[in-house]
Order: structure tokens, then C-alpha cells, then sequence
């Protein structure tokens, strides 16, 4: 057997602060979601202003990455690339999903939704940053 890290409560509440301080920060209200590694949600948080919409988009975006093992960007550009076929897949290819990747392993995902979508990775990446875990598996 195989022992691996999870994703705690306390982790979701830390990444959570820190991608709202760096929403806040530069004058955003998003959705934040995060999930653990098969996608289920351990934290969802609306800031006031958000989208009503964001607070279905988020989650989704969030287990994106934590089954495809991917940002959900990376699925977003093979469906622009021609690769229909990704749009029967179970997840959400828009950009604004990010992993949460500690010791080379997804821990799970972070989602935003609300502002472009570029803007919503920032967020997703800065929370990660927030407990010190990155959001790209090794190479």
C-alpha cells in the first residue's frame, strides 16, 4: 500500500484566504472552489458582488483539474485545437481551474470564476501559493 497526502479542511481555508486576499486585493469578486482529489467539494465561498452563475462554473473548474490531472485550460485549448471529442468528457474546459500539486502529487483543485479568465488562474494560483503548494506536476 501507498501512503499520500490529502487535502484537509484547514488546507481549503488557507487556500480559500488567499485567493480571496489577492481578489480583494486587486478589486475582484469571484467564486472560489476547492475539491479534493477526486473532485469532491470541500470548499465553495461566493464574495459578495460574484456572478450568481460563478457558483456553478467554480466547482466545476476545480474538478476539472483534480480528474484530468491538468489546468483546466489545458482541456480549453484542445477543444479550440479541433479536439471536439474533449467536450464529451466530464469536466469544464474553461480556463480558471489549477491544481494543487505538493511532493508531485494532485492534492486536488482550485477553481474561480467571475472576473476573465486569466484573471481567475491568478486567483486560483495565488491561494495555492498560500500553503505553499505548486500547481504544475513534474515534468
Amino acid at each position: 500500500m501507498k501512503t499520500r497526502l490529502t487535502l484537509t479542511l484547514e488546507d481549503a481555508r488557507l487556500i480559500a484566504a488567499a485567493a480571496e486576499a489577492e481578489a480583494v486585493r486587486r478589486g475582484w469578486q469571484v467564486t472560489i472552489a476547492i475539491v479534493d482529489d477526486g473532485g469532491n467539494l470541500v470548499w465553495l465561498q461566493r464574495m459578495d458582488g460574484a456572478p450568481p452563475m460563478s457558483s456553478h462554473i467554480a466547482p466545476e473548474k476545480a474538478r476539472t483539474c483534480a480528474l484530468a490531472r491538468k489546468p483546466s485550460k489545458a482541456i480549453e485549448d484542445a477543444v479550440n485545437s479541433g479536439r471536439l471529442a474533449a467536450l464529451r468528457m466530464p469536466v469544464l474546459p474553461l480556463e480558471g481551474g489549477e491544481m494543487i500539486v505538493f511532493n508531485g502529487e494532485c492534492l486536488g483543485g482550485v477553481g474561480v470564476s467571475g472576473v476573465k479568465a486569466g484573471e481567475d488562474a491568478s486567483i486560483a494560483r495565488a491561494g495555492i501559493a498560500g500553503i505553499g503548494a505548486g500547481w504544475e506536476l513534474p515534468a
